[in-house]
């Protein structure tokens, strides 16, 4: 089910069983769950950054570690501008404002296939400037554990990007290192204890292209997947800083991201889009 605040999913279940940990129909939204992250996923620090030789300040959105965090569409109110039995495609127009000077058409395809939901976002450069740009969203798997703990998680991705334990961010000139121990999940593991909010890279795609991380538990698995050159990121994140009940026992976030935190700061996989210029590619989930 996709929502007008944000155009994410906030539900979505296969012969009745829920593939997302979502949040209510009459709820708000917490923890990210669904969300588009556009013009930036992850984060910026302190908001600030510079792009075209001009110094720009965001709102800092995660105000407890001093961070611009996850973009500026999540809020916003999305239109619905094509609808079909299987098929739907949101939209909205991210405009200027504070630290943002361009202008973007942003919209996502949602589309049920015999395999699942497959999600085609595309963004547009309206202005006359080139823009920077990033995406990345935010769906937390469930294959219907009761805990994290209790699942399995295969995540085919050889690197993983250091970062300060306590504002999340990697240095600016930070190398991705190879994945090692309970963090090397190129073969299914238990989850256990493992605490992850990791952007994992250098994914090992499959034949046709797509990398493929898998949530398991008992007889059932739940799967993101995402187009290997475009999507070269993913944040994987367990939960365990969640409010309440909600630590470690509401799914697993698996992110798909074009690029890694602080993008918009160090250059690394930032995409430019040019005046008229279009991005698009293509991620989803099955179950």
């Amino acid at each position: 089910m996709v929502v007008q605040v944000g155009g994410g999913v906030r539900a979505l279940t296969r012969a009745g069983v829920p593939l997302l940990y979502g949040y209510g129909e009459h709820d708000m939204c917490d923890s990210g769950r669904g969300q588009i992250l556009v013009p930036w996923p992850n984060r910026i620090a302190d908001g600030s950054y510079r792009f075209g030789g001009v110094e720009r300040q965001l709102s800092l959105t995660e105000p407890e570690r001093h961070n611009a965090s996850h973009g500026l569409v999540s809020w916003a109110r999305w239109d619905l501008r094509e609808r079909c039995a299987d098929r739907l495609v949101v939209g909205m127009v991210l405009a200027p404002q504070p630290g943002w000077d361009w202008i973007l058409d942003v919209s996502t395809e949602y589309a049920l296939t015999r395999d699942g939901l497959s999600i085609t976002p595309k963004v547009t450069n309206l202005g006359s400037q080139p823009a920077p740009f990033g995406y990345g969203a935010h769906p937390y798997l469930t294959a219907g554990e009761a805990r994290v703990d209790d699942a399995s998680l295969h995540v085919p991705a050889r690197s993983r990007l250091l970062v300060d334990p306590e504002r999340l961010l990697p240095s600016l000139d930070a190398e991705p290192v190879p994945v090692d121990g309970a963090l090397d999940l190129r073969e299914p593991r238990p989850l256990g204890q493992t605490a992850l909010d990791l952007a994992y890279t250098d994914f090992e795609a499959d034949p046709d292209g797509c990398w493929r991380v898998r949530l398991s538990h008992a007889d059932r698995s739940t799967v993101l997947w995402a187009q290997a050159d475009a999507f070269p990121w993913a944040q994987v994140f367990t939960g365990d800083p969640l409010p309440g009940k909600l630590s470690r026992a509401s799914g697993v976030a698996v992110e798909p991201m074009t690029c890694p935190p602080r993008a918009f700061e160090s250059g690394r996989d930032l995409i430019t889009l040019q005046p008229g210029g279009t991005w698009t590619a293509r991620w989803g989930i099955q179950g």
